[in-house]
């Protein structure tokens, strides 16, 4: 008997793709689903890192454009009111506002700090907008994929003891593929979710710290203009 119920474990093909070919229909969809998951959420995170070391990138070249003492004006008139990069375009903004707040005597419209730093504040939540945008895929992945893993488990699981009764016998040629087939849906759902998890409190915090910059760098410019105003 164990002879024969070696045999037949022997002939089962454990393989992964055997394992999702004897499945159910629903732990197949669940499968597929976090299959699908998890190439979604790769494809968002490594779209992120390369956005957000090429923001890096963007922000220390301006940066030290800004401050290598090139009149304000020359650099905005270099880069134009509607630039690439994200950094120039909250000194665009702010640039642009301070030009029009200009009357033409050369006097200034009341309320121009107000409306540039307003003007500046915009561009940024623009920015932050479009770094941010994306996170939340993963943090659906991150939080949902473990119990949709979950859920095709318990219907494998079902499943195969469904099949042990039908068939009343307890061997495990008869009980490990079911039982493998539920832990196989487990088994994806924690390989999406646990990279999506990780790279979302990763790049969570790697684009609060660019849009810090960016905010660090308007106040630094709004300081700037205020004296000009002041002089």
């Amino acid at each position: 008997m164990e002879a024969e119920t070696l045999a037949l474990a022997q002939e089962i093909d454990f393989s992964l793709w055997g394992l999702f070919a004897r499945a159910t229909i629903v732990v197949k969809l669940v499968m597929i689903m976090l299959i699908v998951a998890s190439f979604w959420a790769w494809g968002i995170i490594i779209q992120k890192l390369i956005l957000y070391r090429s923001a890096r990138a963007e922000a220390a070249r301006f940066d030290r454009a800004f401050w290598s003492g090139e009149p304000l004006d020359g650099l905005f008139d270099q880069i134009g009111p509607d630039p690439n990069g994200a950094a120039e375009k909250v000194f665009a903004s702010g640039m642009t506002e301070w030009q029009r707040s200009h009357r033409d005597d050369g006097g200034l419209i009341a309320g121009a700090t107000s409306r540039i730093d307003r003007s500046m504040d915009v561009a940024i939540a623009k920015e932050s907008e479009s770094l941010q945008s994306g996170l939340t895929v993963l943090a659906t992945v991150g939080s949902s994929a473990p119990f949709i893993g979950l859920f095709g488990t318990v219907v494998g699981i079902m499943n195969a003891f469904i099949e042990i009764a039908e068939q009343q016998n307890t061997n495990l040629a008869v009980v490990a593929p079911g039982i493998a087939e539920a832990l196989l849906a487990t088994g994806l759902g924690l390989l999406a979710a646990i990279p999506a998890v990780i790279f979302y409190n990763k790049l969570s915090a790697d684009s609060d710290r660019i849009v810090a910059g960016y905010e660090a760098f308007a106040d630094e410019f709004a300081t700037i203009l205020s004296r000009q105003l002041d002089s």
